[in-house]
Formats: C-alpha cells, structure tokens, sequence
C-alpha cells in the first residue's frame, strides 16, 4: 500500500507551504489545487464554485451522507449539488492515493482515506504567527489591519470546522484525530519539512 500523508491545517499557519516542502523532501506526489480542478472537470461545474462548497459547510441541515432529501424550494438542486461534489471527491482522493505515495492537503483527506492509513498531520500556529504570514503572503493591493487580518483568519478557520464537522461528524484540529500536530509559529517551515521528513 502507498504511503499517505494528509494535512489538515490553520488558516495562515503555513500548512500549504509545509506540505509541499515535505513532498519534495520525501519525493511524493503533491496533491492541493489539483482535486479542486478534476471535481470541476467531473462535475461540469466552475472551478471557483467548487472550491467554495469543498472550504464550506453545505447550505442544508442534513449530512450529505445520510442520502436525505429536503422537500424545500431549490433545496433538492443544492443537495444533489453538493452530494455530487462531496462523492467525487472523495472519488477523486481515493483515485490519486492509489496512484503512488502523497501528500493530500485538506478536504477531509485524514477522514475519507482512513481506511488506507494515511499518516494524519494537523498544522497550527499563534494568532500573531498567522498574521504575519497572512500579511506577507496578501497581495499588493491588499491593505488589511492586524485586527480585520484577525477576523478574516478566524472567519476561515470556522468554515473549515464547520465543513469538517459537517462531513466526518469529527472536531477539527482536535489532536484525537492526528498522528501529529504542529506548531509552526516558530520555526522556519523548511526546518520543520526537513525534520517531519525524518520522522515518516
């Protein structure tokens, strides 16, 4: 079986930027914009919608998983909208792990490949950590106060709780769900790689 390593991560902790550089030190597959594309192509939708339903909770009550069905105005639509995403996902997950060893980052990989052992990390870091990568990574136009940069961060990380909530029934981030969990806060991401690439 191929090994798997999937990262849930923090919004501004540097989790994307820590996957891709562990994927170079271990010589596997990277996997990120990539699932958002082939769900769009699948699917027949536009690539910037999907990506908003796979970063958000779905817009009604029940879990998709449940195969149930709202008798509400356009809730029938929806709900085959976001089964349809949800099941090519987790399609397309399972598709690129049997391919060859990978790093998966989000989209409640850990939850949907844990039947395939996958090595589960969580990445996190300290408010001021998350700002100040937020900040040098904003475009230039961009001019946010560390007190909205805040907000924008936190607003984030509740869509992905949500979304992840929503989907596994599990708590986001809660370290039960991890093999590890990282502070990046500190330490340069490179070093962190270099040192996660030891350990797997």
């Amino acid at each position: 079986m191929n090994k798997i390593i999937t990262i849930g991560r923090e919004f501004g902790s540097g989790g994307r930027e820590l996957a891709h550089h562990l994927a170079k030190e271990l010589g596997f597959a990277y996997y990120d914009k990539e699932i958002v594309e082939e769900i769009a192509k699948r699917t027949n939708l536009a690539q910037h919608y999907v990506q908003h339903i796979v970063e958000h909770k779905s817009a009604v009550f029940f879990p998709i998983t449940t195969g149930r069905t709202l008798h509400t105005a356009g809730s029938d639509y929806m709900m085959r909208q976001y089964t349809e995403v949800y099941s090519q996902q987790a399609n397309v997950l399972r598709e690129m792990a049997e391919k060859s060893d990978c790093i998966i980052v989000g989209r409640c990989a850990d939850y949907i490949l844990k039947d395939m052992n996958p090595t589960r990390i969580f990445v996190y870091a300290d408010m001021q950590a998350k700002i100040q990568r937020c900040r040098k990574n904003a475009p230039e136009h961009e001019h946010l106060s560390d007190h909205q940069m805040k907000k924008m961060i936190q607003k984030v990380d509740k869509n992905r709780a949500k979304y992840y909530r929503h989907y596994t029934g599990q708590v986001w981030g809660d370290r039960e769900n991890y093999e590890l969990c990282v502070n990046t806060s500190i330490s340069p991401i490179e070093d962190i790689a270099h040192a996660l690439s030891h350990l797997i």
